[in-house]
């Protein structure tokens, strides 16, 4: 008697579920719900495999760099010895860490120039209005369409002849204190977004115009900024044609772009060394990339309006 107690309870709770569950899924249900997961696993698909167009070379890359000489040579994609000691090899190279230590200052300093003086220019086309200001905004754009091999002739026999800097780093580095056409353009096209108002108030308060400029438009202008240093960055640190231009004559002054290709050719075929040396050049790009996405997040964060 217990017995048949125990089970009732039992046979009323799955009849209760099965009141629950509703009625069945109609045909057109069952197909939309078939539609919408092929439209997932489609859209997935084509981002994962785009992921994987980028990543894959890299990861080759690497790999390849942790292999041992002979290993290169085979068809193996997994080292089957780890040899990090091929990065101290690397960085054993005589003339590297001057590679490396000339890239700094090269992409470092021309960012920060670059970033100073484009910022004035981008401002007084964007929020001052004055004669001749379009025909102003027409050179930057024209300057921005100019190839630089046109005009490199003149420049090297300038810097050559006149200030005999070649051989060094300064040919690059100064020009960029004269400020850039596209950074120019760039933070132009951003400071317009911001609202005259915010500036007319500043105005009225009494800041002057520098002083609005670094108190008011600069902390709003932060996303526009962080883009500028990053593009300038990656300019510099990948530009070869700049140095093989003004530094091959002294390899004391090469940077990583130039002194990469001498690797490759010293070491054409230890293809573990030259891709060590090719990721220690890549790495820093990589982590600047994603540094400055926290700082796109912090300027966007900034240009909110606090009582």
């Amino acid at each position: 008697m217990a017995q048949v107690i125990d089970r009732k309870p039992a046979r009323r709770g799955r009849k209760d579920r099965k009141d629950q569950s509703g009625p069945p899924a109609t045909p057109a249900a069952r197909t939309a719900r078939r539609k919408a997961l092929l439209h997932w696993i489609a859209v997935h698909s084509l981002g994962v495999a785009a992921a994987l167009f980028f990543v894959l070379p890299f990861v080759f890359v690497v790999l390849t760099s942790l292999m041992s000489n002979q290993q290169t040579l085979t068809r193996d994609l997994i080292p089957t010895t780890w040899e990090w000691s091929n990065y101290t090899k690397v960085l054993d190279t005589p003339g590297f860490l001057t590679w490396w230590r000339n890239t700094l200052i090269y992409a470092g300093l021309g960012t920060v120039l670059t970033v100073v003086s484009s910022i004035p220019v981008a401002y007084a086309l964007a929020k001052f209005r004055f004669r001749g200001q379009r025909l102003a905004l027409m050179l930057v754009i024209s300057m921005m369409m100019l190839p630089p091999q046109v005009i490199i002739i003149p420049m090297y026999l300038f810097w050559a002849k006149q200030l005999d800097l070649t051989g060094t780093l300064w040919p690059l580095i100064i020009p960029m204190a004269f400020g850039d056409a596209f950074a120019i353009f760039l933070l132009r096209q951003f400071l317009l977004t911001i609202p005259n108002e915010y500036i007319d108030s500043a105005r009225v308060d009494g800041c002057g115009e520098v002083r609005t400029l670094l108190k008011v438009v600069l902390p709003m202008a932060k996303p526009g900024i962080a883009a500028v240093a990053l593009f300038q960055f990656f300019y510099a640190w990948n530009d070869y044609f700049g140095p093989q231009i003004y530094t091959s004559e002294n390899p004391a002054a090469w940077t990583l772009s130039y002194g990469l290709e001498s690797f490759k050719g010293a070491h054409h075929t230890d293809w573990n060394l030259t891709m060590a040396a090719t990721v220690m050049v890549m790495a820093p790009v990589i982590l600047v990339f994603f540094f400055a996405q926290k700082a796109f997040v912090e300027g966007v964060t900034l240009t909110g309006v606090k009582g």
